[in-house]
């Protein structure tokens, strides 16, 4: 097929993620980093570049993106634009919460469902890697100090995570409406709520953590750069295309709403894709250096997750309206824009970009501007062992404002598409956009409405 390409290069891209870290550190340091990382609760915020200096958190992360690719290669997923999303939340977040030993238990508990229910793992396989979301509970657990017993409870605890989410997954995709592109966050904030009373009631309370790294931006801004600057160059001197068509392609994908499911990678072909990642890459990376933030393990996972989005509903139209709703949060609330949970806030906040592609920027600075404050107390209940917590505050947010503007202001109300953009196509070219969403009133109903699929 046309895309199993992408396996090699995003194994490349783990090959590169592992020779930063060698430039950013001694390697005599790695080894003895990337233990530590193995024994540390990595609750939010757990920094690896803070606890572990940059040579461990980056080889950790070219260690868990090379896994998550085999992983995916050998389940036979057909890759698309989710299989940037998932490989940019895996690298994202191995560093600053996953590694190689939290994200075992939860990826056996999705093929254990798999299993159970008859079904090839390929199906569930995304939904294995990004349900790692909750793999600091794990850690917590295998690393309680109850010898044996507490690596037994950690390694089932995870299993049923891993066997829980993908129906709760597929049942929470429906009723954010697509609004919501971190739907497994908010899956994983749900269950989360339940699984701390529960263990604090067994008398295992997790705690939040705040490790936070700072003086990198210089070398991993000049890092970040570059990369960006390759993917952008990339669309127009590696591909067969000439200059104005990827232009022209780039321009159409900025005319799409991002409401979930929007494969961009099948819409628009690999050459507008590349485009959107480096453009939205330099948008996030500008945003937190323009602000006074600071380039570390978590600000450089945010920025990896909006270029895997990039191919998948996020662009700079849709985007940036929702971090400014966030900037415009710190200058009339209490917190600072500085804080290091505003920090995360302003990137991961562009997950409710199909708000403001969907129904207009204003909404869109509306929907940033909740989300800085819901995100800074979602997170309280669950004692950050829901990494994906920008996800959680995100479908609560999208779950309040998607009937509110729809019968009360807009009276405009989404129809689901006909596309399935997970299938794989007999010709595997890219697929004409589907047409603009008809608008229909508060009181009326959509006929002939098609199942939505749901792939976590």
């Amino acid at each position: 097929m046309r895309y199993q390409k992408v396996y090699r290069y995003l194994l490349a891209f783990a090959g590169v993620l592992a020779l930063l870290g060698l430039l950013l550190d001694r390697p005599e340091n790695i080894p003895g980093g990337l233990w530590k990382i193995l024994i540390t609760e990595d609750s939010l915020i757990t920094d690896y570049v803070a606890i572990a200096g940059p040579g461990a958190a980056f080889v950790n992360a070219a260690l868990v993106t090379a896994v998550s690719v085999l992983v995916l290669r050998l389940a036979k997923e057909s890759p698309n634009g989710y299989t940037l999303v998932e490989i940019g939340l895996m690298a994202g977040f191995a560093l600053f919460g996953k590694n190689l030993m939290n994200i075992w238990p939860i990826i056996l508990g999705a093929w254990l469902y798999a299993k159970a229910r008859r079904e090839p793992f390929s199906r569930y396989a995304s939904v294995a890697l990004l349900a790692t979301s909750l793999s600091p509970v794990v850690s917590f657990l295998c690393l309680s100090g109850n010898g044996w017993t507490g690596w037994v409870a950690g390694i089932l605890v995870g299993a049923g995570i891993g066997f829980i989410l993908p129906p709760l997954s597929a049942y929470t995709f429906r009723i954010q409406n697509g609004m919501n592109l971190y739907n497994m966050g908010f899956a994983c904030g749900l269950l989360a709520m339940m699984l701390v009373p529960v263990l604090s009631s067994l008398g295992h309370a997790p705690t939040t953590a705040h490790h936070w790294a700072t003086g990198y931006d210089l070398p991993l801004g000049l890092a970040l750069g570059g990369l960006c600057a390759f993917l952008i160059l990339s669309a127009f001197l590696f591909t067969k295309k000439p200059a104005w068509s990827v232009w022209a392609g780039y321009r159409r994908l900025l005319q799409t709403t991002g409401r979930a499911p929007s494969d961009y990678l099948r819409m628009f072909g690999h050459e507008p894709v590349l485009m959107n990642m480096g453009v939205n890459g330099l948008i996030g990376m500008a945003f937190i250096l323009l602000s006074g933030g600071d380039l570390n393990g978590p600000t450089l996972g945010g920025i990896f997750t909006i270029m895997g989005f990039s191919a998948f509903g996020k662009h700079a139209r849709n985007i940036v309206p929702v971090m400014f709703g966030v900037f415009l949060g710190s200058l009339l609330m209490q917190w600072s824009i500085h804080d290091s949970a505003v920090q995360l806030a302003c990137l991961f906040c562009t997950t409710l970009a199909p708000i403001s592609g969907y129904f207009g920027w204003p909404f869109g600075v509306l929907a940033g501007f909740l989300h800085s404050s819901v995100v800074l107390h979602a997170g309280t209940p669950v004692e950050g062992i829901n990494l994906y917590n920008n996800g959680f505050s995100g479908g609560l947010i999208a779950i309040v404002l998607y009937p509110i503007i729809t019968s009360a202001i807009r009276h405009r109300r989404p129809v689901i598409q006909d596309e399935d953009y997970f299938d794989a196509l007999e010709e595997d070219a890219p697929i004409t956009p589907p047409p603009p969403m008809e608008e229909k009133h508060s009181g009326e109903e959509p006929e002939n409405v098609p199942e939505e699929r749901d792939d976590g």
